[in-house]
């Protein structure tokens, strides 16, 4: 674990890590999520209160001609003298009373501009006609002003609605809304570097763990990934792969120690033949014939270890497609070729559903290997050599058995016969590597069964394997 923090502290110039990937893109779309609300709201509530503004001015303004059109009002109506002028005045308004000659009558506060055209509308004849000026400064304040006529050339009232105030509470709503839209931003890119953080840090360590084993080739390394999403399943199914490749490695490690020790003795025995070959013609002709047969045997069981181990090697990374496949097919083929190699009577006994789904070469060279090891074993027997091939005693299970009558095997022997290069005691003195029934036991497991020995009643073996759904319970021993 730390070596894998190290490896975690470790960037390389020029990379962009998914961390700084995920946290800037979840920064990115927060903050244009962030800004076009901001946008968006700043406009609309912008757009409602300038609306309102504009619409309460124009109600003030229109209820002022009404009320000028209904009565007969002179500008002593709507002096700040006059009693009751705070009914007369419409509210939040800046009022301004003009004479008939547009002199200003009583001044507003602030005073209020008077131009050419609010002097013809002083003099006007008809009552509530209207002069109306945008965006006027006055002092250091915008307005809207409106001149309405009191008619009959008595004067005009002149209503100011301050515009700048209006703009200066939409300024500050801007700021307040910039500084909102700033920290949101600001809080997002710290959530989404923690949240960036929180969902690839199990992925830097599984990348790291790859890094370690591509840069070590070792592959006992522990990957500390928990969790049931994707990251959790795949954290799983890398440590599994692992611990399966470090099992293969494991497998091939042992082979070639094993096939080293298995070939050095009759390499051994091969070398010393041959050196006696430079005095072939000191020896008798019957010590040659001897030597001659001696390095003819030799070569033949190098050949046949070669030979199996490359079976078994082939069997552990065998690239043959699974298929649905008679195992009683199988084996009659393996029987008719037993019988005119051999002379022997080999019987086979088939019953129930035997096919299986498996690699049709591997479960023959299983079967091959089980009666040639019988044919081995019994070579002077004349009892018939019996294959049996029965299913399904569980569902998908198929069973295949050879029954010997041979010697038989010890128990100390029993349990190691599927070990490779195992050979008993009473066997060494015969032909063969100890490869033959490894091999049955490594098709077997291939094909999620299990090898199986046994003594047979009255004399001999039972060996065999089942395909699909492991030894049968109280009949068969794994020799793994």
């Amino acid at each position: 674990m730390g070596r894998l923090r190290r490896l975690l502290a470790r960037r390389r110039p020029g990379l962009v890590s998914l961390r700084t990937t995920l946290a800037v893109s979840f920064a990115a779309v927060t903050a244009a999520v962030t800004v076009l609300v901001g946008i968006l709201s700043y406009s609309s509530a912008a757009r409602l209160v300038r609306v309102d503004q504009q619409t309460v001015f124009a109600e003030v303004v229109q209820d002022l001609r009404d009320e000028v059109g209904q009565h007969r009002m002179t500008p002593e109506d709507f002096s700040s003298s006059a009693p009751g002028h705070d009914v007369v005045r419409p509210a939040r308004t800046d009022v301004q009373v003009l004479g008939p000659d547009g002199t200003v009558v009583d001044s507003g506060s602030p005073g209020l501009p008077v131009t050419a055209a609010d002097r013809r509308t002083a003099a006007a004849a008809d009552a509530g006609q209207l002069t109306q000026h945008k965006d006027v400064d006055v002092g250091n304040d915008v307005y809207r002003i409106a001149t309405v006529a009191l008619g009959g050339g008595r004067g005009a009232v002149q209503v100011a609605q301050e515009f700048s105030d209006t703009e200066d509470l939409l300024r500050a709503l801007q700021q307040r809304t910039l500084a909102l839209m700033a920290a949101v931003v600001t809080a997002a890119g710290l959530f989404g570097w923690w949240l960036a953080r929180r969902i690839t840090r199990r992925l830097v360590v599984l990348t790291s763990a790859a890094e370690d084993v591509a840069r070590t080739r070792r592959l006992g390394v522990q990957v500390p990934v928990t969790g049931y999403d994707e990251v959790g399943r795949l954290g799983r199914a890398f440590d599994r792969m692992l611990g399966r490749l470090a099992q293969s490695e494991e497998d091939q490690r042992r082979l070639v120690q094993d096939a080293g020790h298995e070939l050095r003795t009759p390499l051994t025995s091969l070398r010393t033949n041959i050196s006696l070959l430079r005095r072939i013609d000191e020896l008798p002709p019957a010590t040659r014939d001897e030597l001659v047969a001696d390095l003819t045997q030799e070569a033949r069981e190098l050949t046949d270890l070669v030979n199996e181990l490359v079976d078994l090697a082939a069997g552990q990374s065998d690239t043959e497609p699974s298929q649905q496949v008679d195992l009683a097919d199988i084996a009659e083929d393996v029987v008719g070729l037993a019988r005119r190699r051999t002379g022997r009577e080999v019987v086979l006994r088939a019953s129930g559903d035997t096919t299986a789904h498996g690699r049709p070469g591997l479960l023959q060279r299983a079967v091959s290997n089980l009666v040639e090891n019988a044919t081995k074993f019994d070579r002077d027997g004349t009892s018939p050599i019996e294959v049996h091939v029965a299913g399904p005693a569980r569902p998908g299970t198929v069973r295949v058995e050879v029954l010997d009558r041979g010697p038989g095997i010890a128990d100390a022997d029993l349990i190691r016969i599927f070990d490779r290069f195992y050979r008993a005691a009473d066997a060494r003195a015969l032909p063969g590597s100890g490869l033959g029934l490894s091999i049955v036991r490594e098709v077997a497991l291939a094909h999620g069964g299990a090898p199986f020995a046994f003594r047979r009643e009255g004399g001999g073996t039972v060996i065999g394997f089942t395909v699909g759904g492991g030894a049968m319970e109280g009949e068969g021993l794994d020799g793994a």
